[in-house]
C-alpha cells in the first residue's frame, strides 16, 4: 500500500505569536489611561506575564494576579480589539493564503480571552470554531470581574487539558512563546513545537522547542505550507557595518530579515569569517570586500554601498560570483557641495588660522590676503553629480567656473570646459576636487600638478584620499604654493572612531581636516539609509537590478500569479537557446520573459506558472554556465 501524508493540525498561540503584544497588558495600559499609578501597575502586570509564560509561576496564580490588578470593562475591551487588529504579527499578516488553504486545520488555543482573539483572529481566515481560549466575566455595568473557572484553561495544565479533550487524530504542530505551549509537546499531545521568536525570545522556552522560528514564514518554508514567500526572510542574514542609518536597519528587520549591526568597519580576517551566512551585506568606505573575502561568502546575493564610491568592492569578483552590488551615487551630493562651499570662503578667508590665533589669546585684526569668493575662478575636477551640482551653486555666489573631466560632459550654466587639467590649473583661485576611485587616479595630483596651479592657491580635496600625493601637498603649503587647503579624505584613514588619525598634514597653518564626512549630515545619511536597501530589496524580492554598478540594469513588473526563475550566466552565444530548449522539454508556459546583458554576464527574468517539477529546476541549475539561480514567488 501506498504511503499517504498524515494529516497534521497546527495549534498556534495567539498572545505575542498571532499578535506582537500581550493582550492583557495592553489591556491594562487601556484601561489604567490617566490613572497615575498606570505604569507602577502595567509594570506588574507585565512580570506576570513573562513569570507565567516562561514557567517561573503556575499560569493560574500569574491570571488571577493579573485579572485583580487589571479594572477594565467591556468598552476598553472594544478599544483593545481595534488596537490588536493593527498588531497582527507581520509574518501572519502576510501569510493570508496559508490560513485560507489550511482553515480546518489551524487552531488557535491561548490563555487569553476569547473577548478579543475571535474578532482579531477571524478576520485572517481562523474559523470561529477552532479558536479556544478564556471568557471574561463581567458585571452588570459592564466590569470584568475575573475569568470562567469552568474553562479548563483558566487552570494550571490548562492547555493539555483541553488538547485532550479534542481527541485530535492527526500529527500535532504547536507554535507559541510560552511555557504552556512546550507543555503540549512534553505531555505527549503534540510531535512538534516550534518556539516563536518573531516578538519575544524566551530562553528557557527555546531551549525545549524542536525547532526556533523567528517567523511564520520559517515555519511554514519547514512544513512545505502554502506561504507568501518562497523562502524565510527571516533565515536570510543582513550584515550592516560602519554605523549605516538606523533607517536601513529598520527597513530590513521591517521586512522581516534577521539583521546584525556594527558601528564600525571589519578588517578582511574578520569579515572574511563573519561573511560565510550572510546573504546581504551594507558598507561605507572603509569595509573592503576583497576578492578573499568574497571566496568565503557563498551565501552572499547582493551588496550594498551605502556611499557613492565601490572602488572598496572587488566588482569582478562579485560579478564572476553572481553577486548584484549597488550603491547611493546621489544621495549625499548635497551635502558635499555645501561643504565645500563653507571650506572655500572659510579658506580664502584665512579663517582656520585666524581662528587658532584666538584660541591663543592672538588678536590678528586684517584684511591681508582675505578675499571674496565673487569673481574668483573655481576649477573643477571631475564634472559629475557632484562637481555639477558645485559649479551650480559656486556660480549662483558669483564664482567663474572651469572644468575638466576625462569623460565628455556639457556644461551647466555659464560653466567652461577646459581641455586638460593643467588648464584648469592655469587659471583657477580654487581647485576643487570630485573624481572617482577607479586605479588611474591614484596620486592624480602631485608636485608637477601643484607647480601648474597659480601661487596662493586654495586647494580642496574632497574626494578620494589616494588621488593626492600628500607629502607633495605639505611641501606646496609650507612653501605657499598653496595658500590653504581643505581635505576630507586621506590615504589611510582610521576604521573606527576608536582608532587614531595621523596626517602629515596636522599642525600645519590654514588646513582644514575633516574625518571623512563630505557626505555625513543626517540628511543625507538618512536618504542613504532609504535609496540603497530600497535597490537591494527590488532586487531581492523582485529580481529588479535598478542602480545596479555591475549587473545589467533590468526594472521588472510586480509578480503576479507566477513564480519568477532568475539565471545569471556567463555572456556566451547560445545560452537562452539552452534555456529555452528546457523549458520546452518540460512543456512550460511562459507568462513573461526578459534579458539584459552586458560585457560579462547575461540576466535573464523568465515568469512562469506555477506547475512545474524540481527537476526543471535543476536542469537550469545545471546549465554549465549558471553564475546564479533562484526563484520567487
Amino acid at each position: 500500500m501506498a504511503e499517504t501524508t498524515p494529516k497534521r493540525k497546527f495549534i498556534i498561540d495567539f498572545d505575542s505569536t498571532f499578535t506582537q503584544v500581550e493582550g492583557l497588558d495592553e489591556l491594562a495600559k487601556i484601561a489604567l489611561n490617566g490613572n497615575p499609578n498606570q505604569n507602577e501597575i502595567v509594570s506588574k502586570i507585565k512580570n506576570l506575564t513573562d513569570q507565567g509564560m516562561s514557567g517561573e509561576l503556575s499560569f493560574s496564580e500569574a491570571l488571577s494576579q493579573r485579572l485583580a490588578l487589571l479594572s477594565a470593562t467591556k468598552d476598553d475591551v472594544d478599544t483593545l480589539v481595534s488596537f490588536l487588529k493593527k498588531k497582527v504579527s507581520k509574518s501572519f499578516a502576510r501569510n493570508e493564503v496559508f490560513f485560507e488553504h489550511c482553515a480546518e486545520d489551524v487552531i488557535i488555543l491561548s490563555s487569553g480571552f476569547k473577548d478579543f482573539i475571535v474578532p482579531v483572529a477571524t478576520e485572517l481566515g481562523v474559523l470561529e470554531a477552532n479558536i479556544y481560549a478564556n471568557t471574561f466575566v463581567y458585571d452588570e455595568e459592564g466590569n470584568i470581574t475575573g475569568a470562567d473557572q469552568n474553562n479548563p484553561l483558566a487552570g494550571d495544565g490548562g492547555k493539555v487539558t483541553l488538547v485532550k479533550s479534542l481527541n485530535l487524530d492527526a500529527e500535532i504542530h504547536v507554535i507559541g512563546d510560552g511555557f504552556t505551549d512546550y507543555e503540549i509537546k512534553e505531555s505527549g499531545l503534540a510531535q512538534y513545537f516550534y518556539a516563536f521568536t518573531e516578538n519575544v525570545e524566551r530562553p528557557a522556552v527555546m531551549e525545549k522547542a524542536d525547532h526556533v522560528v523567528k517567523s511564520l514564514d520559517e515555519f511554514l518554508w519547514l512544513n512545505h505550507l502554502p506561504r507568501s514567500q518562497s523562502y524565510p526572510k527571516s533565515r536570510i542574514k543582513v550584515l550592516l557595518l560602519e554605523n549605516v542609518h538606523q533607517a536601513a536597519v529598520q527597513a530590513f528587520r521591517e521586512e522581516g530579515f534577521d539583521v546584525e549591526f556594527h558601528k564600525g568597519a571589519l578588517g578582511e580576517k574578520e569579515l572574511c569569517e563573519k561573511i560565510k551566512d550572510v546573504s546581504i551585506v551594507g558598507i561605507r568606505s572603509k569595509t573592503n570586500l576583497t576578492a578573499k573575502v568574497l571566496e568565503n561568502a557563498d551565501k552572499l546575493i547582493a551588496v550594498g554601498a551605502f556611499c557613492i564610491g565601490t572602488n572598496q568592492i572587488d566588482l569582478a569578483k562579485c560579478t564572476e560570483k553572481g553577486i548584484a552590488v549597488f550603491n547611493a551615487p546621489y544621495s549625499n551630493t548635497r551635502s558635499v557641495v555645501e561643504l565645500a562651499i563653507g571650506e572655500i570662503i572659510m579658506l580664502i578667508r584665512k579663517i582656520p588660522s585666524n581662528s587658532e590665533r584666538m584660541h591663543q589669546g592672538i588678536w590678528n585684526k586684517s584684511a591681508n590676503n582675505s578675499y571674496e569668493i565673487r569673481g574668483k575662478k573655481l576649477g573643477i575636477i571631475g564634472y559629475g553629480h557632484i562637481g555639477m551640482q558645485l559649479s551650480v551653486v559656486a556660480e549662483a555666489m558669483g564664482m567663474e567656473v572651469h572644468f575638466y573631466d576625462s569623460v565628455d560632459r556639457m556644461p551647466i550654466g555659464n560653466a567652461i570646459k577646459c581641455r586638460s587639467m593643467e588648464e584648469v590649473f592655469n587659471v583657477a583661485d580654487v581647485v576643487s576636487l570630485h573624481i572617482d576611485g577607479r586605479s588611474q587616479n591614484n596620486n592624480l595630483i602631485g608636485k608637477e600638478q601643484f607647480e601648474q596651479m597659480k601661487d596662493g592657491v586654495i586647494f580642496l580635496n574632497l574626494a578620494r584620499g589616494f588621488v593626492v600625493d600628500i607629502p607633495a601637498l605639505v611641501e606646496a603649503l609650507k612653501s605657499g604654493k598653496v595658500a590653504g587647503a581643505g581635505v576630507d579624505v586621506f590615504p589611510k584613514e582610521p576604521r573606527t572612531n576608536d582608532d587614531p588619525f595621523k596626517s602629515e598634514l596636522m599642525g600645519l597653518e590654514n588646513v582644514i581636516l575633516s574625518p571623512h564626512i563630505g557626505g555625513s549630515t543626517e540628511e543625507a545619511q538618512e536618504m542613504i539609509g532609504q535609496y540603497v536597501p530600497e535597490r537591494l530589496l527590488e532586487y531581492i524580492n523582485n529580481g529588479s537590478t535598478t542602480g545596479s554598478v555591475n549587473f545589467p540594469e533590468v526594472q521588472l513588473p510586480v509578480l503576479q500569479n507566477s513564480h519568477r526563475l532568475l539565471h545569471v550566466h556567463k555572456n556566451m552565444p547560445g545560452i537562452m537557446a539552452k534555456i529555452n530548449n528546457i523549458f520546452a522539454k518540460h512543456n512550460i508556459n511562459v507568462t513573461g520573459q526578459y534579458l539584459k546583458t552586458n560585457e560579462s554576464i547575461g540576466y535573464v527574468i523568465v515568469d512562469v506558472e506555477i506547475s512545474y517539477t524540481p527537476e526543471f529546476l535543476e536542469e537550469l541549475r545545471d546549465i554549465p554556465e549558471t553564475i546564479r539561480f533562484r526563484k520567487l514567488f
